[in-house]
């Protein structure tokens, strides 16, 4: 059963604006430790680009309204997933949610800690294929920008980070067991990059969606138990300290053989430069 990572689960201008504030970075090492399924609890003080998705009236002021996550890439621009703006997420078309927030640096979804921004304009990939779930990301403009602090570095295509291998980390408020148990307070988990060939095996093409090493990245353990889940779609995969993935798909939580599917970056910003 393809898996919803949420919890139930104008375009050239406002595309091209966030590619500028998308700066590719060079290598350079891990900033810290990760410390979702199998993960850990995590300061946002050490990981300001890690943004909560909010709105109140379509998910309630339990844990601050929040539905997907999300990562600062600008002062002003924000991705997550496309799907994650859908009308099978959100209950209404998203023209008729008017509290769409970001939360930023507020690790516990309880307390009113860092702030709460509105989000002014919202574009989705035009090349975004649902029946695939490839090219999943949407990107968000606020209405205040943040501190250049917040701002995650992408790395582009051939970046080692990308390397099967790689120790990674994803982020998120999301289930922490694969059983409806949702965390207040930010958690990360370790994952692994996966070879492409592990995930086009696991995902050869069905109704969960299909592999394409172009536009994905694949990363947990092919063992299963760490991995992302439902309410952390459109969070961060980061590896050698820059952004390499969006949360988007999978099979399951943390099952073996089924690995978490991410939107890849430098895709993203492929089509960012597409559309500028």
């Amino acid at each position: 059963m393809r898996r919803p990572i949420v919890r139930t689960l104008a375009r050239a201008a406002a595309l091209g604006a966030a590619a500028a504030a998308l700066p590719l970075a060079s290598p350079a090492p891990v900033a810290a430790d990760s410390v979702v399924v199998g993960g850990k609890l995590v300061r946002v003080a050490d990981s300001p680009w890690v943004v909560a998705l909010s709105s109140r009236d379509r998910f309630g002021g339990t844990r601050s309204g929040q539905f997907c996550g999300g990562v600062v890439v600008g002062r002003s621009t924000v991705l997550t997933a496309a799907h994650c703006m859908s009308k099978e997420v959100l209950g209404v078309p998203l023209r008729r949610v008017s509290d769409l927030k970001v939360i930023a640096g507020r690790e516990d979804l309880a307390t009113n800690a860092g702030n709460e921004i509105s989000v002014s304009n919202v574009k989705t990939n035009p090349e975004y294929d649902a029946s695939t779930n490839s090219g999943d990301f949407a990107t968000l403009t606020l209405a205040e920008p943040l501190p250049e602090s917040y701002v995650i570095r992408a790395a582009g295509a051939g970046d080692a980070a990308y390397k099967p291998g790689t120790s990674a980390a994803v982020y998120g408020w999301g289930d922490t067991t694969g059983r409806g148990n949702y965390a207040q307070s930010l958690h990360a988990a370790d994952v692994t990059v996966l070879a492409d060939k592990e995930c086009q095996e696991a995902y050869p093409g069905s109704a969960d969606g299909t592999y394409t090493p172009a536009s994905m990245v694949c990363a947990g353990e092919i063992q299963g138990g760490r991995d992302a889940c439902q309410g952390d779609s459109g969070g961060p995969l980061v590896a050698r300290g820059k952004l390499i993935g969006l949360v988007s798909w999978g099979d399951g939580c943390g099952r073996a053989g089924s690995p978490g599917v991410y939107t890849r970056i430098s895709e993203v910003v492929r089509v960012m430069k597409r559309y500028a």
